[in-house]
């Protein structure tokens, strides 16, 4: 079904499954909704299924924000080798037959913790001279040729990880990071500081800011729809994204003002200096604000 065209802004919690890019989830819902103005906030790898938090409308100027927001995934650890592409759709390249047990890797861990370095997979979209990654490595490998990548490490923040079960030659994990993490690198480290090799298995993004994977909306229910109101009720609103930003109440002159991109005075708390908050006015966001030396600028506006 694909309704008569009708603006929506806000967030969507959608449950991408396996085997869908992130840009065809937003393909599938862009024309169910018939909406022209979309977009995802991170990107989610095939392999991987779980929370992708889906903007609409004004929202989409938002997306940022969503980016940064600290996330949840559970994983799966295979033990015995590691692939060209760090999950289970690669080759095999290191071979181990060393398979740690549930001690020995509760014992590396912290190591994990914290502020660490990391090198991005080959397979990934980090770009080299204007190429991304995993273009090149593709290349490469559709030609007979091995590449060398020679992939810079990056510093990432991880806040939690932890063990949910150990069996076999699989241990299924937990992480708490924050943006620019790869789990498949985390699982391939965690492998080689144990004398080991592995790759990611299985992938599932479990939380996104305060979008979590209890209450994602799966794509089924967006291809069943009969009209638009049914879509509006998953809706939330576009300030999910702006939760840890703080807000401010403006009034419905100041309003007009800052949506015409124009400045005004603020005497408020020095605290607020050089800082980003959201302005509002009867319950509705208006715009992205910078105060700086008692001026608020407007950074994004909001045509609600």
């Amino acid at each position: 079904m694909s309704p008569n065209k009708v603006m929506m802004h806000g967030w969507i919690n959608l449950y991408k499954p396996v085997g869908l890019s992130s840009a065809k989830a937003v393909a599938i819902i862009r024309k169910q909704l018939n909406c022209s103005k979309i977009g995802h906030g991170g990107t989610l790898d095939p392999l991987a299924c779980g929370v992708l938090p889906i903007a609409l409308g004004e929202a989409t100027k938002t997306v940022s924000y969503m980016m940064d927001c600290i996330k949840k995934y559970e994983f799966t650890l295979r033990w015995g080798y590691e692939t060209t592409t760090d999950d289970k759709e690669g080759f095999s390249t290191l071979v181990s037959d060393k398979i740690p047990t549930k001690d020995e890797i509760l014992s590396c861990i912290p190591k994990f913790i914290g502020t660490i370095k990391q090198v991005p997979p080959d397979y990934s979209a980090v770009k080299i001279n204007g190429r991304r990654a995993y273009s090149i490595a593709r290349t490469a490998e559709n030609q007979g040729q091995k590449h060398q990548m020679d992939l810079k490490s990056r510093q990432v923040v991880i806040h939690d990880l932890s063990i949910s079960s150990h069996i076999g030659n699989e241990t299924c994990l937990r992480v708490s990071c924050e943006k620019g993490t790869y789990i498949r690198s985390l699982g391939r480290d965690l492998g080689r500081i144990l004398g080991s090799a592995a790759h990611v298995s299985a992938l599932r993004r479990l939380n996104v800011g305060k979008f979590d994977i209890k209450d994602a909306i799966s794509l089924d229910f967006f291809k069943s729809l009969r009209d638009s109101a049914e879509a509006q009720k998953i809706v939330v609103s576009l300030l999910t994204a702006l939760d840890d930003i703080p807000a401010m109440s403006i009034s419905h002159e100041e309003a007009i003002r800052i949506k015409m991109g124009q400045r005004i005075s603020y005497s408020g708390r020095s605290s607020m200096e050089k800082r980003i908050s959201v302005a509002i006015c009867g319950g509705l966001p208006v715009a992205l604000i910078k105060h700086e030396s008692g001026i608020i600028r407007p950074i994004r506006v909001f045509n609600l």
